[in-house]
């Protein structure tokens, strides 16, 4: 029987089919699906919530030692975070297999840079695996692990967006039990010091060597000839975007299993066709190995270095054909910036961040970048996870460097960003005496990726109760005396906390703590938060003046009616946060049935 799944569905099942025992990960677009999907076979597999790609990873080696088939499943900049143990994993090798999903972002839909983690395959030496559609996810997820455990070797399994979310039909199988293997002490195996090192390396480069028989051989990259005038080499979501631009009009080399490149396959391809182009998303990885082998092709000299490689892009690359956008639609369009939601948290505290103050704001990665359009104009940085904090305490430390300069840095992060890498970078902020206002936005919930659970929450990915970090009583263990919790919808509090915190000398930290409006609470949340999102407000007409004070929160709940100029409030969005009643200066907004 067949089922519609995503790519990221697809390889969830295909661990479940694979025997896999153990599987970690941090949510991040475009792989958070599959940890999610892993997790409803409780009972099976052990899935976990790891605070970062790193830890993720490394839970994952230590799953492989101990003898059984893992998976670590990260987005494209989380393999950043993961670099350091996975570089030394492809040395020590495994025990039971293990992969290494990281799924890229062609495009950089939701995502700070486009890098292309195939380079990354290559830099480790590690064996690689690139499924095109929801079927190959998981059938070669099933290979992959069989990969790993022959050749002793992690393997890196990349998907890209298309790959991830796009639906196709998948035939199911079974799941094959694979035993756990017997845990042998191997110091010289697992013990990455110098001298064993050294060996390790060799026994790599020389499993690379094999794979290369492998690769050429496998069934996962095959020659499908059409027309020979063209030839095709491509790899993953591209090779169905080549498909649709010339169907039998071309031939293809479509490419599975992508380290180590099939040169001999490569070699015979090209031999056939007249004409070699190179179909790959954003770096020349295929090209750059088919052009060494001294074979002629068209790449990146003509197709564009950046964004997807889509049906349209490569029509009007190779006929000139522009697909052009239907004016009427176009034009009937409205442009519809990202926004926070209603009734989000983060609103309240960015208004008044927002305001004129002598501060530099470094912000981090999360719903609240949204605070750097309008109306807020907050946020002035953002470069990668964690960083708001150190990059503040850098900046800071040249302010107080400049005479008559009283610019203040304020650093600001969320909850679920603060556990991943915040709690080193605040360690660094208290040790070298910073003069910085950090600010943790406890929001309740990792809320960007889908409402994730984190160790703030009090609930594991299986749906396990377990311990709630308090990050209160955390910043206090690092060392800092000034400290406040606030509720980021009291506006009164808002500002008269940052001014406490600016007339400090030294460091500080101040919690935001309401939850997401998105949120599913769990009953500690409604009992702590006395059952929140339950009121709304509304305006009352005969009293607005229409100054508009109250868009100026940015709330999407809140409608200016030009033909009145009147304010009003869509009722099914508004979840009573206030903020909005707190800004009229006339009192016109008002508690729903108050």
């Amino acid at each position: 029987m067949k089922h519609l799944l995503t790519g990221d569905e697809a390889v969830a099942r295909g661990a479940y089919e694979a025997g896999v025992r153990f599987a970690a990960a941090y949510p991040g677009t475009p792989s958070t699906e599959i940890l999610e999907n892993i997790s409803k076979y409780k009972g099976v597999i052990k899935a976990e919530w790891a605070p970062n790609e790193k830890v993720a990873l490394e839970s994952v080696i230590g799953a492989s030692i101990a003898g059984a088939r893992a998976l670590a499943a990260m987005k494209h900049v989380g393999l950043n975070v993961a670099a350091d143990p996975f570089f030394t994993f492809a040395y020590m090798g495994v025990s039971g297999g293990a992969v290494v999903i990281t799924a890229d972002e062609p495009g950089q839909f939701s995502s700070q840079n486009e890098q292309d983690n195939r380079n990354y395959a290559k830099a480790a030496m590690v064996p690689m695996f690139e499924p095109a559609d929801s079927q190959e996810a998981k059938d070669m997820l099933a290979d992959a692990f069989e990969i790993s455990e022959q050749y002793d070797v992690p393997v890196l399994y990349r998907m890209t967006t298309r790959v991830c979310h796009s639906k196709s039909l998948v035939e199911l199988g079974e799941r094959v039990e694979v035993p756990i293997k017997p845990y042998a002490k191997n110091i010289k195996k697992y013990v990455a010091v110098p001298a064993n090192a050294r060996i390790m390396k060799v026994k790599l480069q020389g499993n690379l060597k094999l794979l290369e028989d492998y690769s050429n051989n496998c069934k996962w990259n095959r020659a499908e000839y059409g027309d020979t005038r063209i030839g095709i080499i491509c790899s993953g979501d591209c090779y169905l975007y080549a498909r649709e631009v010339f169907g039998d009009e071309a031939s293809y080399l479509k490419l599975g299993f992508t380290n180590p490149l099939p040169a001999e396959m490569i070699k015979d391809f090209a031999s056939k066709v007249d004409k070699v182009y190179i179909i790959e998303e954003n770096d020349p990885y295929i090209e750059d190995f088919v052009r060494g082998l001294g074979i002629a092709c068209d790449g990146k000299n003509i197709f564009p270095r950046n964004g997807e490689m889509l049906p349209e892009v490569i029509r009007e690359v190779i006929y000139g054909e522009k697909i052009e956008a239907d004016a009427e639609l176009a034009e009937a369009l409205i442009g519809r910036p990202p926004t926070l939601c209603a009734g989000c948290p983060h609103r309240g505290f960015f208004f008044e961040l927002g305001r004129k103050r002598n501060v530099m704001i470094s912000g981090d990665i999360g719903c609240y970048t949204l605070s750097s359009g309008a109306p807020y104009h907050a946020i002035e940085s953002t470069i990668c996870m964690g960083a708001s904090i150190s990059a503040g305490h850098g900046a800071q430390q040249i302010f107080d460097t400049i005479e008559d300069n009283k610019m203040r840095v304020v650093s600001v992060l969320g909850d679920s960003t603060f556990f991943h890498t915040g709690i080193n970078s605040l360690m660094n902020v208290a040790y070298n005496k910073s003069n910085t206002v950090n600010v943790i936005l406890d929001n309740r919930i990792t809320a960007m990726t889908g409402q994730q659970e984190n160790p703030g929450t009090g609930m594991t990915v299986q749906g396990e109760i377990t311990e709630q970090v308090n990050i209160e009583a955390l910043v206090r263990t690092l060392g800092f005396e000034n400290v406040r919790t606030i509720n980021p919808n009291n506006l009164k509090e808002v500002k008269e906390t940052l001014n406490w915190a600016l007339e400090l000398e030294g460091p500080s930290v101040i919690i935001t703590r309401w939850p997401c409006a998105l949120k599913k609470m769990h009953e500690w949340d409604l009992k702590e938060f006395n059952n929140p999102f339950k009121t709304q407000y509304e305006v009352l007409e005969d009293v607005c003046i229409g100054c508009k004070a109250c868009t100026r929160t940015g709330c999407p709940a809140i409608v200016f009616q030009v033909d009145k100029k009147k304010s009003s409030i869509d009722p099914y969005k508004c979840v009573g946060c206030s903020v909005c009643a707190q800004v009229c200066p006339v009192d016109a907004i008002q508690l729903k049935g108050a």
